[in-house]
């Protein structure tokens, strides 16, 4: 990546290094055989939960007659962490027991524990954060720059396209001091919805101007939860890489993200394409 410039290994941290490739020993090939069956058995009984008779993941019992399938399957949907969580401990630790790097649950949690080492840097930077947005919200001044600048849009009177690429624009810069998306949606819905209801666009073309706008700028907000952690694993490969070095590696393709986030708003409005099932941009008030 030109941006990153020319890497000198000697500057990385001596354990981000991989190992020099190796053949499979005959454990690690028992471990992805293993491993497999694993998966697909649990995959199997998901489905078999999913279609088959009395399947406890579908909603398709009295009084569920004709409605749309993404309803009927809520049940599904809401199975998908802890079924994804299932699958993959099960691969891993069928994996492990084959290859022999799992002995016992000590090393499982042991293993678990490691993974985990490079978090305490970022819980101790969101102790802080935290105390940072606690206050910034007890300041309210989140909710007077939600507050001013939906109502300067609802005043505006643009056409509807030019009405929702800036509120792209207003949450990508909204989303530089308010690092919460949950908390910046709380503020600006129950504003921006109904407003935007009266202009014929609907609570989901909302919800999608508002989620355009706030992910192309996430990468560039220190606010942003995950933005320590972006930064621990980049100093791993570059020791005096710091917000500064990240921020403006990253603008570019933050531009970029919102620029294209307009413009496939845009079309979707010209189209008249469904944001999903059921879900049009635009809507008749009666």
């Amino acid at each position: 990546e030109p941006p990153l410039g020319n890497w000198v290994p000697g500057e990385a941290h001596k354990e981000s290094f991989g190992k020099e490739d190796k053949a499979l020993t005959e454990g690690q090939k028992k471990g992805l055989c293993r491993a497999g069956l694993a998966v697909l058995g649990v995959a199997l009984l998901w489905l078999g939960m999913t279609f088959g008779p009395g399947t406890p993941l579908l909603n398709d019992g009295p009084g569920t007659e004709g409605q749309a399938w993404y309803v009927t399957a809520t049940p599904f949907f809401k199975s998908l962490v802890g079924g994804f969580m299932i699958l993959f401990l099960a691969a891993g630790w069928c994996y492990g027991s084959a290859a022999g790097t799992i002995k016992s649950s000590d090393d499982l949690v042991r293993m678990m524990t490691d993974s985990m080492k490079d978090m305490g840097y970022y819980l101790v930077l969101s102790f802080a954060a935290a105390h940072f947005v606690a206050m910034f919200n007890w300041s309210n001044l989140g909710m007077i720059s939600a507050v001013h600048g939906a109502g300067a849009i609802k005043s505006s009177g643009l056409p509807l396209p030019v009405v929702l690429g800036l509120i792209v624009l207003f949450s990508a810069v909204l989303n530089l001091f308010v690092g919460s998306a949950s908390a910046k949606w709380a503020l600006l819905a129950p504003v921006l919805v109904p407003m935007l209801m009266l202009l014929g666009v609907s609570p989901e073309g909302a919800t999608a101007a508002y989620r355009v706008g706030d992910s192309a700028t996430n990468i560039i907000s220190p606010l942003m939860v995950y933005f320590p952690l972006v930064l621990i694993f980049a100093r791993r490969w570059q020791g005096d890489f710091g917000i500064g070095s990240l921020t403006a590696m990253m603008i570019p393709y933050s531009i970029w993200m919102l620029i294209t986030g307009v413009v496939l708003m845009i079309l979707w409005i010209v189209l008249g394409i469904h944001l999903g099932p059921g879900a049009p941009i635009g809507i008749q008030l009666q």
